[in-house]
């Protein structure tokens, strides 16, 4: 089980903002669960949107009214016999803090204080939710996860991505009635997060690279592509004319057995080395380095992967990453990585990041 610790650095690549002043305080605290991270981490983050303001838009309201406003619904007050009460139906944009952003942010609190977390944690998020009188629940079995973020809400893109955690963890119950504590992320959630995790650590601490999660196009002699899957990898790092390509695995098992024999998951070679090829055909005639790496999280299994493979003029490489170690322990085995396919590359530790090797809290 990863450390809840381990889990907020991860976050901390994954969402800019917890590197922020007001969250540092966060990385010093002791969790007995995610779901005690988690709560600590909405409560942070809910102050600071308070302290902005509430996001608001202009929401469809449909109601009888003793007053004209907006629109005269007469089909739907023909209907219900409004008239007769002195009374009409009508249809106006009212501009209120009852978005689904909202309604996602308390229904997420309410879930969060039937779980396990300190009385402490409760109270805090309990005040918050009295600036949330006019937000109504919404039902998180069916919420569209997929919201739009534009220079109005872009603040509340953290916070929305806490609450799918929150959620995707925590919505069940058990026999009792009592909520089931988040002692850790499923598998889904965490691969998500290992991936978005690696991506923002290199972007962040070697700027030398150019590093995305580009796709690669197919190496097509004729061109003719109709229903070939898109290739997009999950950290594609650059410089100049050498290329390392990283699927990132989080997996409960490293390896397959079979007769008794610990073999790689075949489909990750495959991919990973699709993905060089292709990759490399794009240089055409000038000289490159493409190289591929699986990086699956270490398990507790007593066989992990850990080789380096030459493939077709190609290396491939097998690795595991330790997140069970201390923070920067992670890290150099990230820096090593990074050193090992680019000589010579310089890493920085930005001002704005409180999770670096050089700096130890």
């Amino acid at each position: 089980m990863i450390p809840v610790r381990n889990i907020y650095y991860m976050l901390s690549y994954a969402f800019q903002a917890l590197n922020r002043q007001g969250f540092k305080k966060i990385a010093t605290e002791e969790f007995n669960n995610t779901a005690e991270l988690m709560a600590a981490i909405l409560a942070k983050g809910i102050a600071f949107q308070l302290k902005r303001g509430l996001g608001k838009e202009y929401l469809l309201q449909t109601e009888e009214r003793s007053s004209v406003r907006g629109k005269i619904d007469m089909g739907e007050s023909i209907k219900t016999n409004s008239m007769l009460r002195k009374r009409l139906t009508c249809t106006y944009d009212d501009f209120s803090a009852n978005t689904t952003m909202n309604r996602i942010i308390k229904s997420t609190v309410a879930l969060l204080l039937r779980g396990d977390i300190t009385g402490k944690r409760k109270q805090e998020l309990h005040k918050l939710m009295v600036f949330f009188a006019d937000v109504t629940p919404i039902n998180l079995y069916k919420v569209n996860w997929n919201l739009q973020y534009n220079r109005y809400n872009q603040t509340y893109q953290m916070l929305i991505s806490i609450c799918y955690f929150v959620v995707k963890g925590l919505l069940h119950t058990n026999v009792d009635g009592t909520t089931k504590v988040m002692d850790y992320l499923d598998e889904q959630r965490m691969s998500r997060l290992y991936e978005k995790f690696i991506l923002e650590y290199y972007k962040k601490h070697y700027p030398g690279l150019s590093a995305a999660a580009s796709q690669i196009p197919w190496s097509l002699d004729d061109g003719y592509d109709d229903m070939l899957p898109v290739m997009q990898s999950d950290i594609h790092l650059e410089r100049e004319n050498t290329v390392l390509i990283i699927d990132a695995k989080y997996y409960a098992n490293t390896t397959w057995v079979r007769f008794n024999k610990h073999t790689v998951h075949s489909n990750n070679l495959y991919q990973i080395f699709t993905y060089v090829k292709n990759r490399e055909y794009q240089f055409g005639e000038r000289e490159n380095t493409v190289s591929g790496m699986v990086l699956y999280a270490r398990t507790d299994a007593l066989i992990q992967p850990d080789h380096v493979y030459q493939m077709h003029g190609n290396r491939i490489s097998v690795k595991t990453l330790d997140l069970n170690l201390p923070f920067e322990e992670i890290a150099r085995q990230l820096d090593r990585i990074a050193e090992t396919h680019f000589p010579g590359i310089r890493r920085i530790c930005p001002a704005t990041t409180f999770v670096c090797v050089e700096k130890r809290i």
